[in-house]
């Protein structure tokens, strides 16, 4: 037992040791603040002007104007028509890319209703060519919705593909 007691007096004299090391001096003063030069200084210089036409000619020396005469735009390819037959097969990708977002929609809308319990879309109510589906219908959902979202980027890099290649936005509609 004396020996645990003197071990617990050690260790609390430790402990108090190193928390009075860490404690700050409070002797010592705090740092001084910096001297006020800075806005000594700020004083001394000259504030902006700013000219606008009435006073413009008041001012002496040259007048910076943005831009360089010498340094033209350079011709992009967007300056050239784009051709006739790249704009009729991107069109007809980006027709064929959308009916297949409408088809994911469709699927999607019909299977929301069917988890809800309302009837499908379709008039018919008896579909020959449907399969069972083992899946849940959230997994179904989710996958249509991941197929519509990578059909929308293939649509997106179409456009920027074409874009870059000097096509209008208008031609492609």
């Amino acid at each position: 037992m004396p020996r645990s007691l003197s071990l617990a007096i050690l260790m609390i004299l430790l402990a108090a040791g190193s928390v009075a090391a860490q404690s700050p001096d409070t002797s010592s003063p705090p740092p001084a603040p910096p001297p006020k030069d800075s806005s000594a200084a700020s004083d001394t210089t000259k504030p902006k002007k700013v000219w606008t036409n009435e006073n413009l000619s008041d001012a002496n020396g040259t007048v910076s104007v943005v831009g360089d005469p010498k340094s033209k735009p350079k011709t992009t390819a967007s300056s050239k028509p784009a051709d006739a037959q790249y704009i009729a097969s991107t069109r007809k990708q980006l027709e064929k890319l959308q009916s297949q977002i409408a088809d994911a929609d469709k699927q999607i809308t019909d299977l929301t209703n069917f988890s809800k319990g309302e009837p499908s879309t379709d008039a018919g109510g008896i579909k020959l060519n449907k399969g069972y589906n083992r899946e849940p219908i959230e997994v179904q959902i989710r996958v249509l919705q991941e197929k519509k979202k990578d059909l929308q980027a293939q649509i997106d890099a179409l456009l920027d593909e074409a874009r870059k290649k000097g096509v209008e936005p208008g031609q492609l509609r």
